[in-house]
């Protein structure tokens, strides 16, 4: 099962929040129009290796469980993009999302 919600920020801007259930684990991401932020599932050294010419804005929690864990838990690894945009490793999710909008 997939669901998709609005997720309303600090700012008053809305990003996309993504859950996908899947057999003994749920994919979660919270999206604007630059870039996103997710689960542990995502592999931020891809993407700053063989998928650096997208230049690709993301930032990854692990542990979290929900997408309000999402949004509060601290990136605990960022795309050299996002580090760009000033958004740092430790930094809450809600917080790099206003970066990315």
């Amino acid at each position: 099962m997939m669901r998709m919600v609005p997720i309303i920020l600090a700012d008053g801007s809305t990003a996309l929040g993504v859950e996908v259930l899947l057999p003994k684990t749920t994919l979660l991401a919270v999206a604007t129009d630059r870039g996103y932020i997710m689960c542990g599932a995502l592999d931020v050294a891809l993407l700053n290796e063989r998928l650096k010419d997208r230049g690709i804005i993301a930032g990854r929690a692990v542990g979290v469980r929900t997408l309000d864990e999402l949004m509060a838990a601290p990136l605990e690894s960022i795309t050299s993009e996002a580090e760009a945009l000033g958004i740092t490793v430790g930094m809450k999710g809600a917080d790099a999302l206003l970066l990315m909008v």
